[in-house]
């Protein structure tokens, strides 16, 4: 009888099990080309996250850092991290984030995009 409540009880709360802040898209777009150079870069995650825990760098094909450093929820939903960036040129770009969900999950990723002359 009790490993029929535990099951019953895990399969009522699967968000409970599974809750991990996800990229669910991202500005400039995962792989895609942009013309003209972003001045940020924002991600959408499927939940919501702490700010002061999670992060975005964006480097460029040398390496280097080229964001202000300055990770942000824009506006007031939380489910956005979003990061400003120094002036860039055409190029190639990677993104590498960081996010710890509300309930502390932990999760990462990278994605690159290119910017266009």
């Amino acid at each position: 009888m009790t490993r029929f409540v535990l099951a019953a009880a895990l399969l009522a709360c699967p968000a409970l099990a599974h809750a991990h802040a996800l990229l669910r898209n991202a500005t400039p777009p995962v792989g895609g080309t942009v013309h003209g150079a972003p001045a940020t870069v924002e991600i959408t995650f499927s939940e919501a996250v702490e700010p002061q825990f999670s992060s975005i760098v964006v480097t460029d094909a040398g390496g280097k850092q080229v964001d202000r450093k300055d990770p942000h929820v824009p506006g007031n939903d939380a489910h956005h991290l979003a990061v400003g960036l120094n002036p860039v040129g055409a190029g190639a770009y990677r993104v590498e984030w960081h996010a710890t969900s509300v309930d502390t999950h932990k999760t990462e990723g990278s994605f690159s995009f290119t910017v266009a002359p």
